[in-house]
């Protein structure tokens, strides 16, 4: 059983935990004396704070501190932490300056939540008031290049000369397209609980999405030794891209505990998580596309715009997916930004590929019509059989594959060129599909493994389960190293205790850790071996290392597997409560020679009721391209996840500010719509089998996000296809179809 563990559709060891109310989130810890703050934001989307009237709120019963700009202590590391290129610039009321509606402006720590919050309403403040900039398109004559994320480079390509062969195209289509403002609204609010042990140790209980990646920006912003900071986050009730980057509640949290001398605990409503914690921005596009007559891509432009804070030069990347995704010798892109009177925007799962997908699939879908051509043929016969950026082959790709998987499943060969053509009674029908695609991303990762004297095991690495199914995952693959069974197996996670991993962030989880825990699993093995042919007491005495079996927790001989011992046994024997071994690793600079993305295509059925312009998705078909499968099961669940997300982007999720006042009013459920289980059919999931040796030695892709690429394109696909109205600005309400 033990050695064909990976590839089984194996349920989530952490399952039982969380619907028992097991698992502990940031929120649910409860350490002694612990005080509850709640932020008081800003009313205007511009201006100065005059001064705060905060008698009254100090005099209610129960408050411990009202923290302002005017005694909120100053951070320590906050010239060194403004200089990372990578970090948003936290508004962590160090001055008095407001640069968006709903900054945090105040924050009051009680004894009670309720007697905290009642405080924070009693604070009243005066502003002296500045001109705002609130729309995108007001502001494009004073955008910015866009700059690169991560120290990633700006967005933008250049090859071949774009302009002359659009002029000189026999067949072109221009267009411009438009996305929302989103926001990521995970179902676990964030929130944070400092305790200071003492002046100089914190411990910080946090929902995030790498706790050493937090440790390392609290620690500089803090001004303290990376290894008196201990963050911990063994749960997270979903991330998205939000819970990536330190927001300002975490840092007020920190300096509250330390004001008043207790931990402080801070959770953000579902109303401040419209503000306060990031959202992908809103973007202008526009695609021109050239070809021949028989359909072929001679040229390529993609340009525009999205939106960033005052503070920050955060950049939707969505040009880049048009440099790689067909083949096609003359390409420009690029693009800018707009700084608006707004809180920072930042990754949101697919971030750039997501609304990049939707502007260039929805104009390969144009180009289609315009030749009058099958929209899948058209991908098929500009398929690139390696990058064309940057002239690399490809680590492995299946795209080829997952069209002809979807084609023959969805029944794509019935489909009618013609749009408005298919009818089921008084609905209109639909057939759209478009391309998927992620880069294969991975990081620096540590693993420690132990075997124990019970004949259990612990593996350790300090990475993050989203809720995506890392923990079962990773436990799989310890348990098929280690030769063991999964249920003896724990994998301990989320805490800067154990071995560093990797953020969880651009798909990398289970890429940047998997090889570390294999291997720290493999030292053990190897260790086992080691003492047991050594052992003069055990069976397998005199043995050669490589004649020994290693299954189902015992140690055998590959001639007579009658001959043998369990680890317990072994270790018992040897009077070793443990044996350990560990595990590094780290990006192999020969994967560079390639270039490494998952693919994938979705083909989507779309009913539309032309009396009232309601659309409804009836039937999603997804093939993916996307490295080794660990475990069937929690990698469908996540392509259905990602499709879901796309779904929302396509039809329902939209942030909408008063253009007045930059506030957000879409700032709860009832208002801003994510899609429920009646606007989800089947999704039909397919993995095409996929052995990439080059990528990592596991041959692993990521498949959290690339399930949102493309599927917002394919439904607007499908609803141009069943109305023949193209809608080029998200979402597709009912509005712009009557």
């Amino acid at each position: 059983m033990s050695s064909k563990i990976i590839g089984r559709p194996m349920d989530r060891v952490d399952g039982k935990l969380k619907v028992t109310g097991k698992a502990q989130y940031a929120a649910e810890y409860n350490p002694p004396g612990m005080a509850y703050a709640v932020i008081v934001q800003s009313t205007v989307p511009r201006g100065t704070v005059l001064r705060m009237q905060t008698s009254e709120a100090e005099r209610a019963p129960g408050v411990l501190a009202v923290l302002t700009p005017r005694n909120t202590p100053k951070l320590p590391g906050a010239d060194k932490f403004s200089a990372v290129p990578v970090l948003p610039r936290l508004t962590a009321m160090q001055d008095s300056e407001v640069l968006y509606n709903g900054q945090p402006i105040a924050l009051v720590v009680a004894d009670t939540f309720e007697r905290a919050t009642y405080a924070a309403s009693r604070v009243r403040t005066t502003y002296v008031e500045k001109a705002a900039s609130l729309k995108l398109e007001a502001g494009l004559e004073r955008s910015e290049p866009a700059l690169g994320n991560f120290g990633m480079p700006p967005p933008g390509h250049t090859r071949g000369d774009a302009a002359a062969a659009l002029a000189a195209a026999p067949v072109r289509v221009e267009a411009s397209y438009r996305t929302p403002t989103e926001h990521h609204n995970p179902m676990e609010p964030h929130a944070s609980i400092a305790v200071w042990d003492d002046p100089e140790h914190l411990t910080l209980y946090d929902s995030n999405q790498g706790v050493f990646f937090m440790r390392q920006f609290l620690s500089l912003l803090f001004g303290l030794p990376p290894d008196n900071v201990r963050v911990i986050s063994r749960y997270v009730g979903g991330g998205f891209g939000c819970k990536a980057l330190p927001w300002p509640h975490q840092i007020m949290s920190i300096m509250a505990a330390k004001v008043v001398g207790r931990p402080v605990k801070l959770v953000l409503t579902r109303q401040q998580m419209f503000s306060l914690v990031g959202y992908r921005p809103q973007t202008l596009q526009k695609v021109e596309l050239g070809a021949s007559a028989q359909g072929k891509l001679t040229a390529i432009r993609h340009t525009g715009y999205s939106e960033t804070s005052e503070l920050d030069a955060f950049t939707e990347p969505f040009v880049n997916v048009s440099n790689m995704l067909y083949a096609c010798p003359n390409v420009a892109t690029s693009q800018r930004v707009v700084r608006l009177s707004a809180s920072t925007p930042t990754f949101m799962r697919a971030p750039g590929e997501a609304p990049g997908t939707f502007a260039f699939e929805s104009a390969m879908d144009e180009l289609a019509h315009a030749l009058k051509r099958d929209p899948l043929e058209l991908r098929r016969l500009n398929h690139a059989d390696k990058d064309p950026e940057h002239g690399k082959p490809w680590s492995s790709k299946s795209l080829l594959e997952c069209y002809r998987w979807c084609a023959e499943r969805f029944g794509w060969q019935r489909r009618s060129l013609q749009p408005r053509s298919m009818r089921d009674g008084d609905a209109l029908i639909g057939w759209g599909m478009a391309t998927a695609t992620f880069p294969a991303f991975r990081m620096q990762a540590s693993a420690l493994a132990r075997v124990m004297a019970d004949g259990t095991a612990v593996v350790q690495c300090g990475a993050a389960d989203l809720g995506t199914g890392a923990y079962t995952v990773f436990t799989q693959l310890a348990a098929e190293t280690l030769g063991m069974s999964p249920e003896k197996v724990r994998m301990e996670m989320g805490d800067t205790v154990l071995p560093p991993g990797g953020l969880a962030g651009g798909s990398s989880t289970t890429a940047t850790a998997s090889p570390a825990i294999r291997s720290a699993s493999n030292e053990v093995r190897r260790k086992l071996v080691q003492l047991a042919v050594a052992d003069k007491e055990s069976p397998l005495h005199g043995l050669a290392e490589k004649d020994i079996v290693v299954e189902d927790g015992r140690l055998s001989s590959s001639q007579d597997t009658a001959r043998g011992e369990t680890f317990a046994q072994l270790l018992t024997r040897q009077k070793l409560t443990h044996v350990e071994g560990k595990g590094d690793a780290a990006p192999d600079p020969a994967e560079q020679k390639f270039s490494s993305h998952a693919f994938g295509s979705h083909f989507v059925e779309v009913r539309v009721d032309e009396a009232l312009g309601t659309v409804r998705v009836s039937r999603i078909v997804t093939a993916m391209g996307a490295g080794r499968i660990l475990n069937p099961k929690t990698a469908r669940s996540q392509i259905q996840g990602g499709v879901i997300f796309g779904l929302g982007m396509a039809l329902t999720e939209e942030t909408l500010r008063d253009p007045r006042l930059g506030r957000v009013m879409t700032a709860d459920f009832a208002e801003y719509h994510v899609p429920v289980h009646a606007d989800v059919p089947d999704i039909d999931v397919h993995f095409v089998e996929e052995h990439d040796p080059h990528v990592n030695p596991l041959g692993i892709k990521g498949i959290g996000e690339i399930g949102t690429t493309g599927i917002a394109a394919a439904v607007a696909n499908a609803v141009f296809h069943a109305t023949g109205k193209r809608v080029r600005e998200l979402p597709i309400t009912l509005d712009k179809l009557l």
